[in-house]
């Protein structure tokens, strides 16, 4: 029979590789599961951000395109055709002055359908050096504009009616691939011709390249047919006809987050639409996703198993006057075991077995740390340490699956915040008093609604849910927030320090009210409704 030592040895061991192994594979799955979910986060937040200003340099283009074509149909109005020259000499300077002032255009144009007018082609201006210089038009009359593989920027517009965005092409005129917006003009309901804009390939290139985070990660751009537009490791401007690559198989579908292999590698990819009808993709080896988690997991399992191979040495050497000690002890471990980091170890003794329980117990505060550092770093706005939209995501969901589960206890409101004027502010007075301006903000915000949680949703953007005592007293907290803001208005001279936020709270219906998104849209209508309201008492 082994003595009381040798049992207690075994014991105590056994105890301590259960509950690190658990904890261990607790750790592994926790680990894995906010690696995968803040890397789907940060494809999600580089694809969103790319579309940003994408589709903010295609709205300049269509802006640009649409005041020429509103002001060519406004100046045709019931024009002679004597007097059609003229017109066109007064678009021309129109256009130049507007495209002048729209950053990336290689060309710009009025080209006038020879159905219309047998004297008069229109103008045709291109990009030289730092000025337009006006280029020898084409005569269009020479070419079938039925055919749509020529001329594609006056064919299209003029057999379709519409405004349009169309693929890539190459002008043989300038030698150059490139993207292009044109709408028809009309006079009468008669085709006048076309107005555009043409871009250079590479400007769009260009603002795509800068879309990346990891070390191989990449985007693309593809059209609605699967074509891929541009992409960073592919020469598309010099592939033609079968030679131009199509997008991967399954990386057209319409999950948020799409898996798939190209070339024996397995990626992760976000995609979202742009305005012109594209589809921009930012893509990463799922291998590269793994690394930062699959790290850390090994460095935990390391310092694990130093740490087990230490208490199985000091078990070893110091095992005696542990009974009591070592039944609290086991006690302490199976409440580990189930998540509760939170335990009392109140032995102190100076034998082998105190050593013991403050070793376990330093263990176990390491291991809070540990887990409120990394909640922290997933969870928290750096900026203002109120949650961030990660955060929120997790009690949108939380809130989901009550709704979903018909909660009749449920009630709750969300409020949306939108800070006015920071823009002004960083540019008047930089970034630095920006922070500070957002960061009083935040104080307001959490002074008022303090037994609710708050989130930074956004650059200037705050969400709060409202439960409980502060859901029941929600007007009055509105109140009381708008006069706090005016109270420090009122009392502070710096610009930045005079916190004025736009506020808006919509309650949940659960007659009407299947999803917690209906309620946050509201809130955001309440908001803007609330700031149109507040400026138009200025």
């Amino acid at each position: 029979m082994h003595s009381i030592r040798t049992k207690i040895i075994l014991l105590t061991v056994m105890v301590i590789i259960v509950t690190m192994s658990t904890v261990a594979i607790l750790g592994v799955v926790t680990t894995r599961n906010i690696g995968n979910d803040s890397s789907e986060q940060i494809l999600t937040l580089m694809c969103q951000s790319g579309e940003r200003t994408l589709n903010a340099y295609f709205d300049s283009i269509e802006q640009s395109v649409k005041a020429v074509s509103a002001y060519a149909d406004d100046d045709l109005g019931d024009l002679s055709a004597d007097q059609f020259g003229a017109h066109v000499e007064r678009v021309k300077k129109i256009f130049g002055k507007t495209a002048d002032n729209t950053a990336g255009i290689l060309t710009y144009y009025y080209r006038i359908d020879p159905a219309f007018s047998k004297t008069e082609k229109g103008f045709w201006f291109v990009k030289s050096g730092d000025n337009f210089k006006e280029h020898e038009v084409t005569d269009i009359a020479q070419y079938d504009t039925s055919d749509q593989s020529k001329l594609v920027w006056f064919s299209v517009p003029k057999a379709t009616g519409q405004s349009i965005w169309l693929s890539p092409y190459f002008t043989e005129n300038l030698g150059a691939y490139v993207f292009s917006y044109n709408t028809p003009i009309y006079q009468n309901n008669r085709f006048v011709g076309v107005v555009g804009i043409e871009i250079d390939y590479h400007t769009i290139a260009d603002n795509v390249k800068g879309i990346t985070l990891f070390e191989n990660s990449y985007a693309f751009i593809n059209d609605d047919s699967g074509n891929i537009i541009y992409h960073p490791r592919m020469d598309i401007s010099r592939m033609t006809g079968e030679n131009k690559p199509q997008t991967p198989e399954g990386l057209l579908s319409d999950k948020a987050i799409v898996k798939y292999t190209y070339e024996g590698v397995e990626k992760e990819a976000a995609w979202t639409s742009l305005h012109n009808g594209m589809r921009l993709n930012v893509a990463v080896p799922t291998s590269e996703i793994n690394r930062n988690w699959k790290n850390m997991l090994w460095e935990a399992i390391f310092i694990g198993m130093g740490l087990l191979a230490v208490f199985i040495f000091i078990t070893w050497r110091l095992s005696r006057r542990i009974t009591l000690p070592l039944k609290k002890l086991t006690d302490v471990a199976l409440e580990v075991d189930k998540g509760h980091y939170d335990v009392d170890l109140d032995y102190n003794g100076k034998d082998e077995v105190g050593i013991l329980t403050n070793t376990f117990k330093d263990l176990t505060d390491h291991l809070k740390t540990y887990i409120s550092d990394l909640n922290n770093l997933v969870y928290s706005d750096a900026l203002t340490s109120v949650r961030n939209k990660g955060a929120f995501d997790v009690y949108v969901r939380q809130l989901q699956a009550r709704i979903d589960k018909h909660d009749p206890t449920l009630e709750f409101a969300i409020g949306i915040f939108d800070c006015d004027r920071l823009k002004e502010i960083n540019d008047a007075h930089g970034h630095q008093n920006g922070n500070v301006y957002l960061k009083s903000a935040t104080s307001v915000i959490c002074q008022v609604f303090h037994q609710s949680p708050v989130f930074r949703v956004g650059g200037d953007e705050f969400a709060v849910i409202l439960m409980n005592e502060d859901y029941r007293k929600r007007e009055e907290l509105m109140c009381l927030f708008e006069k706090q803001c005016a109270d420090i208005r009122n009392v502070c001279d710096n610009e930045w320090e005079k916190v004025s936020v736009s506020l808006g709270i919509a309650d949940y219906n659960p007659e009407t009210d299947e999803y917690v998104g209906v309620v946050i849209e509201r809130a955001d209508e309440n908001m803007y409704k609330n700031k149109r309201n507040r400026k138009s008492m200025k």
